[in-house]
């Protein structure tokens, strides 16, 4: 039996222009950086783009799927100029490496769709442009984040684009088989694919972008019903990151059909008009810090209240470092069992871990990275636990992908526990809390860095969720933001 041979590779992250860190190539080797079967072996089980790959590649005997470099970090700042040369030359090594055995039939990528680097506000399209030189005019497939910025000049050097339908972004496995099962059987000559984009001229904040309730909710029904139109292969809406200064920043719709250009047309067209009509619906109000917490403390009970602070979320960039919503909760001096998740702080890690469990430091907590967000707290704190900083994922996104925080440190401020990282990563999932030994059931006020990925695992675990505003590097006020490579034609941009 003759074989098709297939390519699959990875580069995941999303860059937040505004963040004052940024992201070298450690990150990538510390999160994900394999290939081969160790990629198969890393990523089988997990609810991620890759894992539905191993999956593709396990159930389909006719394709020979070859892992090349799949790498990802968490959101940060800019990633390196130099991690990205690293990362690009990886993927097309490999790529050209595996051609020289003979001619690829198909090759899939995973990316997010809003990398930004040092120097580069158009990284994946560098990348899209040398892979299409690369492998010529071989089906390609790229699945992309739901907040991707994309435009005309990428979806033309692609056959078959796909994006998360969830934000909560719980469908990574589904949108790759998506992608996977099109550009397979475009290979194979059983579909012509027909794309159409078309943009928003706007900056969505993504705070009420979540898919559960609100516009985008009423949008991806509005996609959905297009989706099961005869003769639609996907439709997919992006809502675009606001904290990435690209010249592709802003929303946008992409349309695939089989052999059907007016088809894929005719949704783009009808998705912009009723975005347009929900755009202002994105722009929210939030309240301070205190306000929050008050009213948090007015509705504990059987289950943690969860207080949210979004612009230091480290999902969309923050730097775990903002310190606005501590210092109004050692003001308000709740009396009820708190746990606040986190700080990032290697230093301070090593003084605990040196210093022991049970051990008493002073500390500066908050304002390490800069003071623009807030100045820090001091602190006389207990040291009640540490951690190697290893879990699996327990919930519904990226469900038994391996966690890597690096070493931890659980601290205890006026009776809150505070947990303290050597990696900034948001507590988005059970396993980070179970980790450091808190039981949430006797939790009643929980304090993150997160925003709607939060949602995912925890709805069903509090009796609320309540976001505030506090300085931070993520700001649901993108006028706070000086955009450089935007065009200044975008709402609220071009309102001054």
């Amino acid at each position: 039996m003759t074989r098709h041979r297939l390519a699959i590779a990875r580069l995941w992250y999303e860059g937040n222009s505004f963040s004052p860190a940024t992201t070298d190539l450690a990150v990538f080797q510390a999160r994900e950086w394999v290939r081969g079967e160790a990629a198969k072996d890393f990523y089988r089980g997990t609810a991620t783009e890759i894992g539905a790959a191993v999956t593709f590649a396990e159930t389909h005997p006719d394709w020979d799927c070859r892992f090349l470099l799949c790498t990802a970090a968490p959101p940060g700042g800019l990633m390196t100029a130099e991690a990205f040369a690293a990362i690009s030359s990886g993927i097309l090594g490999d790529l050209a490496e595996g051609q020289r055995a003979g001619k690829w039939d198909a090759v899939y990528l995973s990316l997010h769709g809003a990398t930004v680097t040092v120097g580069n506000p158009t990284p994946e399209l560098e990348l899209l442009r040398a892979i299409r030189e690369l492998v010529g005019a071989v089906p390609l497939g790229v699945s992309f984040d739901l907040h991707a910025h994309l435009a005309p000049e990428m979806l033309a050097l692609i056959d078959i684009a796909a994006g998360y339908k969830t934000y909560p972004h719980i469908d990574m496995d589904a949108t790759a088989k998506l992608v996977l099962d099109a550009v397979t059987a475009q290979a194979e000559g059983k579909l012509a694919p027909r794309q159409a984009i078309g943009k928003l001229p706007a900056i969505l904040p993504s705070f009420n972008m979540r898919t559960t309730d609100g516009p985008m909710a009423e949008l991806q029904g509005l996609a959905q019903a297009w989706r099961a139109k005869p003769g639609m292969i996907d439709v997919s809406l992006f809502g675009g990151f606001a904290y990435g200064d690209s010249p592709f920043a802003g929303p946008s719709v992409i349309a695939t059909a089989d052999g059907d250009a007016a088809l894929a047309q005719a949704a783009v067209d009808d998705l912009l008009q009723e975005m347009r009509a929900r755009r202002d619906r994105f722009y929210v109000q939030l309240p301070d810090p205190v306000q929050g917490l008050r009213e948090a403390l007015r509705l504990t009970g059987d289950k943690p209240v969860a207080v949210i602070d979004p612009a230091d979320n480290p999902l969309s960039g923050g730097i775990g470092d903002t310190p606005e919503l501590f210092r109004a909760l050692l003001d308000l001096r709740p009396n009820v069992p708190t746990v606040f998740g986190f700080f990032w702080d290697p230093a301070l890690v090593a003084r605990c871990w040196q210093s022991g469990v049970g051990s008493t430091v002073t500390a500066k907590l908050g304002g390490r990275v800069t003071h623009d967000f807030g100045q820090p707290v001091e602190v006389t704190a207990r040291i009640v636990k540490l951690t190697d900083g290893q879990f699996r994922n327990l919930g519904p996104m990226e469900t038994n992908l391996p966690v890597n925080l690096g070493r931890t440190a659980m601290l205890e401020v006026q009776g809150i526990q505070v947990i303290i990282t050597e990696s900034c990563q948001t507590p988005n999932d059970p396993g980070y809390f179970a980790l450091h030994g808190i039981d949430l059931d006797r939790v009643d006020l929980l304090c993150v860095k997160a925003k709607n990925h939060f949602r995912a695992a925890f709805t069903s675990l509090t009796r609320a969720i309540i976001e505030i505003d506090a300085p931070g590097p993520a700001s649901p006020n993108i006028r706070h933001y000086r955009y450089r490579h935007a065009p200044r034609n975008l709402y609220p941009l071009s309102e001054g």
